[in-house]
């Protein structure tokens, strides 16, 4: 057998007495079927006998549904062009790249137009930086926020912008002489940049500060320091023979994010090889996930361990366990030489220079220090001198770009200090909590309706341009700086003009389509100085540390999840939809505690009958600061001492009622650490309900994660890692792929395409991006945190984690059974120190599941009314006019990959989010009909994708290439563990994928043949 290891992904389910657990593999819908709104007194009709017509007033019930539904529908009139754009063919897709550099993401993207609406965001493939995350992906939804200024403000009012820049010339002329402070997100632009300075040279009083809302300083401090450029140190991971990570969750948002397509290069193995990647971290992070080696240790410890690490210090003091763990990376780094790297995301420079050291001094391949990331620029001491300014009234005037500091900056009082100063801007997309207190507010467009640039990595520069007219009357914050500077100039003509230099006489309109272009050119950026070493020192996280280790409380890790991140797209509902790919949670955020530590407080976590999780509040307490009732959940793998909570949620400014969420743990991130010293205390009243989806689906403890280690992969015959199962004819044992066991009447799938879809799941990071992608291609509804909590989430593609003890079960049920004390010889706990407790530290694995379009599907044989049907070219189809909504073929699914409409969801108040108002809908793919209420809907491997590139290379006379074929969640994919295309083309990288040794089918017993298949994930164990 591949493996013996028990997978779980619930702490409940290693409970094997829960009566919920079972509950949940027994019932295929956890919520009763309304029948009584539908039929009227339920009593009566329970105590009736069931007669024919009665049974069939039960059955008919959807198919009233339907008809009812079909009745709602709008009648939308279309209003033809009167004089229609050149570019613009009706059904046909423009693309234009562009690029996204709102302060905390920077990738440079594809924006998908029809009609001249942008409807999505893809990965421009000609980038070579960064990556394209489920925010970005999602950027597109937050351009059509209702929340958005529609013009700018005067003290609350809609002023014209004539107005408003006469009120700004007389402000800033009354603030002749008096410290004014422009704060600013970091823009990475070369134009921006040179803009502020004629800004700041026109009026002297006016200083630049740059704020970054997630600070990295400690780290852009070290790298100043030592290489005398304010930036941050790239890295290539598939140049890393050994990986090792302290603190640094570089899978997730670690200096900008976008690592993971270099690493997972490197993680999968070939010819015998991959990477060795260990981890040492206090939260559960999806690099923790992914690492072979896992090393749960609090804050105060990884700072031991990177001195240790890098010959600096030692272990002593650390656990034998960890000690142990920290000498055998040390001993791998030592053998990598070059080919190793050490990161880390301890908040402290002088660790932070002893990383860049150690990567220096072994001259890592994988270190480019030669080119940093400038997607970083903020001075966190100068930050907090201005917010201290504004407290103590020496800072007079101050304008804010891109930022919200009121929401955002840790001190009492900031806000009644800022209604204080004789001058408040604010540049905003929204009227949030620092434009609600300012008297001036310029109302800003979205990057989509933008012209911009940006130098996201030294040398690599790109582009923005807009992709739609500014919906509302907006104007960009350097046009206003123009405006007010005295330059005649409009932005677009200014960037050209800058970009001159970069160009070196190759063509602006080529640079433009490409969207991205390399120069060896020396362009001004934000000029950020250095803080001083003693300063910094100061300011970050050493006291916490200090204090930490002194009085003994608990750790707090602040971090930001892939899904709001910093918080800027906090109203935006596919991201607060999209379940968090460690804790599997949608809806909220949340203290993450270990089950030790949860005992030792009181603190439970519980699924109550439907399977929804419900948990303990406490008050989370740091000197005078206090956040009260905040959610408890117990995380496998936390490290004990140590709890994390979530940055960007508790926003309530210009945030729809639906999306005001979570707590505000912006009030603990003092001096800008991620550290802090915390303490907790249970709260009283209700418990809290949890959108967690993690018990749903259940495995049942079928064979679907494969996995073995490399190894065993190395040195056995494929048949003992990937076996293939067996059933038995005549007695005899037989591949369940033979034809001998088919029951099917075989069919020529060799004509034409055939369309599959491979999974790789040493490459899957779990990130989440491809579940956005598939939302925005296929108007996937969102149905709010109660319809979650009842299971009835709409995604099509849904990302499982699959949590596993480290050894298999059977290993510590034999310890048990020869342990026959309490005690051991010398009166301790003895033997009962190695039984520990699985969810203490359990190995992580992700695997997308969606629709696996078999070629023998259940679904299709059970539908009363064929509304699911094979396609020739592979694909199962729905037809949602036919379908009544028996919801058979869900019950038929082994893979519970179908969902069903128990609601409108489109124009509904009940679910008032963007598909209940006309801007939220111009998101909407016209090429994808909305679904209406009582039908099932699932992954249809985006067939209007795929027709598509049939039609274009029809168009143009060829053959469709190889590699051509893309679905929107392969295309989303950084990492390149979703690839998709037609296995009847032998050149095609799906056909080589097919043929791997590492290729399984999903419950391949069950002989549906699906289309989807998933390569055995393979762990590189060797220590030293």
């Amino acid at each position: 057998m591949a493996s013996n290891k028990k997978y779980w992904k619930s702490v409940e389910e290693l409970n094997e007495n829960s009566s919920i657990v079972e509950t949940l593999q027994q019932n295929e819908f956890v919520e009763p079927i309304p029948t009584d709104e539908f039929l009227g007194d339920k009593e009566t009709l329970e105590a009736s006998s069931t007669t024919r017509r009665d049974f069939l007033k039960y059955v008919g019930f959807t198919t009233a549904a339907a008809a009812a539904a079909a009745c709602e529908g709008p009648v939308i009139k279309s209003i033809p062009y009167v004089v229609a754009p050149d570019e613009i063919v009706p059904g046909v897709a423009n693309y234009y790249a562009s690029t996204i550099a709102d302060g905390f993401d920077f990738a440079n993207v594809l924006v998908k137009t029809r009609e001249g609406r942008p409807i999505k965001i893809e990965r421009n493939d000609l980038s070579k930086t960064g990556g394209v995350n489920a925010r970005v992906h999602a950027s597109v939804l937050s351009l059509y926020d209702n929340n958005r200024l529609k013009a700018p403000l005067v003290d609350g009012a809609e002023v014209t912008w004539e107005e408003f820049d006469t009120k700004v010339a007389q402000k800033m002329n009354e603030m002749t002489g008096k410290d004014i402070v422009l704060l600013t997100q970091t823009f990475a632009s070369p134009s921006t940049s040179k803009l502020i300075k004629e800004f700041t040279a026109k009026y002297p009083n006016v200083r630049h500060v740059v704020y970054d809302t997630v600070s990295s300083s400690e780290a852009l401090e070290a790298f100043q320091s030592t290489y005398g450029v304010r930036g941050l140190a790239d890295y290539d991971f598939s140049k890393a023979e050994v990986i090792v990570s302290v603190g640094a969750d570089f899978l997730g948002d670690w200096q900008g994010g976008g690592y993971e397509g270099g690493y997972a290069k490197g993680r999968v193995p070939k010819k015998g090889k991959m990477s060795r990647h260990v981890q040492f971290e206090a939260n559960m992070t999806l690099s923790g996930a992914n690492a072979d080696k896992r090393v749960p240790v609090t804050p105060s410890q990884q700072l031991q361990i990177v001195k240790a690490l890098t010959g600096n210090g030692s272990t002593s003091g650390l656990s034998e366990k960890v000690a142990e763990a920290v000498n055998n990376a040390k001993a791998q780094l030592r053998n990598a030489g070059a080919n190793g790297v050490l990161v880390t995301g301890c908040p402290d420079v002088s660790v932070q220079k002893m990383v860049l050291a150690y990567n220096q001094g072994v001259a890592s391949k994988a270190m480019d220090a030669a080119k940093p990331r400038m997607t970083r620029q903020g001075n966190a001491a100068q930050v907090a001198s201005v917010m201290n300014g504004i407290l103590s009234g020496t800072v007079k005037g101050i304008i804010t770009v891109g930022v919200d500091p009121v929401y955002s900056f840790p001190a009492k009082g900031l806000k009644e200090a800022y209604k204080n100063l004789e001058m408040s801007m604010a540049f905003s997309m929204k009227k949030d909590a620092t434009a609600s207190v300012s008297q001036l507010v310029a109302a800003t467009p979205h990057y989509l309706e933008s012209w911009g640039d940006a130098q996201i990595k030294k040398g690599t520069f790109s582009l923005m341009q807009p992709t739609i007219r500014p919906l509302f009357n907006t104007r960009q914050f350097q046009d206003s700086l123009l405006q007010w500077t005295g330059n005649s100039k409009k932005y677009y003509d200014y960037i050209k003009e800058t970009w001159s230099t970069v160009l070196g006489g190759a063509s602006w309109n080529k640079t433009l389509e490409a969207g991205v272009f390399e120069s060896t050119a020396d362009v001004s950026v934000e000029e950020v100085t250095a803080s001083g070493e003693d300063s910094m020192e100061s300011m970050t996280s050493n006291g916490a540390f200090a204090a930490t280790s002194q009085n003994g409380g608990l750790e707090l890790t602040l971090y930001t999840k892939t899904g709001l991140g910093d918080g800027q797209q906090a109203n935006n509902p596919w991201l607060q939809e999209l379940p968090d790919p460690i804790t599997r949670t949608t809806w909220d955020n949340y203290l993450t505690i270990s089950k030790a530590d949860a005992e030792a407080y009181g603190l439970e976590n519980y699924n109550v009958a439907n399977g929804a999780l419900n948990g303990s509040k406490v008050h989370v307490k740091m000197g005078d600061v206090t956040i009260e009732n905040v959610p408890v959940l117990i995380q496998p793998g936390q490290a004990k001492g140590s709890v994390g909570l979530a940055l960007g949620y508790g926003k309530t400014a210009a945030i729809q009622e639906q999306m005001q969420t979570g707590v505000n743990a912006y009030a603990l991130y003092q001096n800008f650490s991620s550290v802090q010293n915390v303490s907790i205390e249970k709260a009283s009243g209700a418990d809290h309900e949890f959108a967690c989806i993690q018990l749903q689906n259940t495995m049942m403890g079928r064979d679907i994660i494969r996995e073995t280690t490399l190894e065993i992969f190395n040195t056995k015959d494929v048949e003992h890692w990937n076996p293939m199962p067996m059933v038995s004819k005549d007695h005899q044992e037989i591949p369940v792929t033979s034809e001998d066991a088919d029951l099917w009447e075989p069919f020529d799938r060799s004509v034409g395409h055939h369309f599959n879809l491979s999974i790789d799941l040493n490459a899957c990071t779990g990130c989440g991006a491809c579940v956005i992608a598939c939302n925005a291609e296929n108007n996937v509804p969102v149905v709010g945190k109660q319809e979650m909590r009842k299971s009835r989430n709409m995604h099509w593609l849904r990302i499982d984690r699959y949590y596993s003890s480290e050894d298999s079960f059977d290993s510590d049920l034999a310890k048990k059974e020869g342990f026959s004390g309490l005690t051991g010889d010398n009166g301790s706990l003895g033997g009962f120190g190695e039984l520990e407790d699985p969810a203490a530290n359990p190995q992580v694995a992700f695997q997308p599941v969606m629709c696996q379009h078999c070629n023998h599907a259940p679904c299709e044989t059970v539908c009363p009314v064929a509304a699911t049907s094979h396609g020739r070219q592979g694909q199962n189809h729905m037809a949602y006019n036919r379908c009544v909504g028996t919801r058979y073929c869900a019950n038929n699914c082994p893979y519970k990959v179908r969902r069903f409409n128990w609601f409108l969801y489109n124009e509904n108040d009940e679910f008032d989010y963007h598909m209940n108002n006309d801007l939220g809908r111009m998101v909407l793919n016209p090429d994808v009909v909305v679904r209406s209420r009582g039908v099932m809907e699932k992954c249809s491997m985006c067939i209007q994708m795929t027709q598509k590139t049939i039609l274009d290379a029809k168009r143009d006379g060829r053959a469709v290439k190889p590699n051509e074929f893309k679905t929107a969640c392969s295309a989303a994919c950084d990492s390149g563990a979703l690839v998709f295309g037609d296995i009847n083309d032998h050149d095609s990288d799906i056909y080589t994928s097919k043929n791997d040794n590492r290729m399984y089918h999903l419950l391949e017993a069950v002989g549906t043949e699906p289309n989807v298949f998933y390569k055995t994930k393979v762990r590189n164990t060797k220590e030293v």
